[in-house]
């Protein structure tokens, strides 16, 4: 598959693949106006029923550190310890699902990737997709050997604080915000202080997600972008959400439509909007 997607088409008819491995991670993220908690997994809803042979990773916990305020991605160890023990090794090919549009997929292909293992892929349209189209479920929990996964750390997917403040002085930098346009104009957050990050340009995750919870095609994402004075060409491109999981959604749409040297703040605005030190901007976005 030379596309980061998979179609339902093409996962059915390799469910009994012994070198594949289906990842579901099911949950929900409330809006930031509603009272907490807003972070939800469903492992309930996994365990009544998922595409046969799909394991089960919690997305609020497996694959985040513990103890971290803006749910960074787990340590080397902590990952290479999960994956391991859910028969994943550097070999195995990986499709991840969820019932969220793919943002939690797509936050766990982007900690594959960090990691340095990129045959991972996202079922496009998701549980949702399969469901609509009748495509086999199972309850069977399964079970399989333990594997070996080493961690080898790719550093230039990830961009830190740091990262940022420096790319905005020199101006080598284009920051894409990925939240609502309420969090993006201050008037909603999820962390102390509102607004968005200096020069970011407001891209709300909805505008590249077709009606059937699939990933709108590489010619409307980069018209999409073009609107928005997305640069597909920028030297370094920076995306940003709450926590790094919308962020991730759209690190994919941008390299579906052809972006490259692209980064994803994993603290994003739980770090930022926490800190009193870093800039930060209010205001709508201008239209264009």
């Amino acid at each position: 598959m030379p596309s980061p997607l998979a179609t339902t088409a093409w996962l059915e008819q390799h469910l009994k693949d012994p070198e594949l491995r289906i990842v579901e991670l099911r949950g929900a993220v409330l809006p930031p106006t509603a009272p907490p908690p807003h972070y939800f997994t469903d492992r309930q809803g996994y365990e009544s029923g998922h595409i046969p042979g799909a394991v089960f990773v919690d997305w609020q916990i497996d694959i985040v550190e513990p103890l971290s305020p803006s749910n960074d991605v787990a340590s080397p160890e902590r990952f290479a310890a999960q994956m391991s023990a859910l028969g994943i090794s550097n070999a195995t090919r990986v499709v991840i699902y969820d019932n969220a549009a793919s943002m939690f997929a797509c936050r766990l292909r982007w900690a594959f990737r960090y990691y340095g293992h990129e045959s991972v892929f996202v079922l496009d349209g998701g549980w949702d997709k399969w469901r609509a189209e009748g495509r086999p479920v199972s309850a069977e929990i399964p079970q399989f050997d333990r594997a070996r996964f080493v961690p080898r750390v790719n550093a230039a997917l990830k961009a830190s604080a740091g990262d940022i403040v420096g790319g905005i002085e020199s101006g080598t930098i284009q920051v894409i915000d990925v939240r609502s346009p309420a969090e993006y104009a201050g008037e909603a957050s999820r962390a102390k202080f509102g607004g968005h990050i200096p020069s970011a340009i407001s891209l709300p995750r909805s505008t590249m997600v077709a009606d059937d919870q699939t990933l709108k095609s590489p010619a409307a994402l980069r018209e999409c972008f073009a609107d928005k004075g997305v640069a597909l060409d920028a030297d370094e491109t920076v995306i940003y959400c709450n926590s790094g999981v919308s962020a991730s959604y759209g690190m994919l749409a941008l390299e579906i439509a052809g972006a490259r040297n692209l980064r994803l703040y994993d603290g994003s605005w739980k770090e930022w909007g926490n800190d009193p030190a870093t800039p930060k901007e209010t205001g709508a976005a201008s239209p264009n």
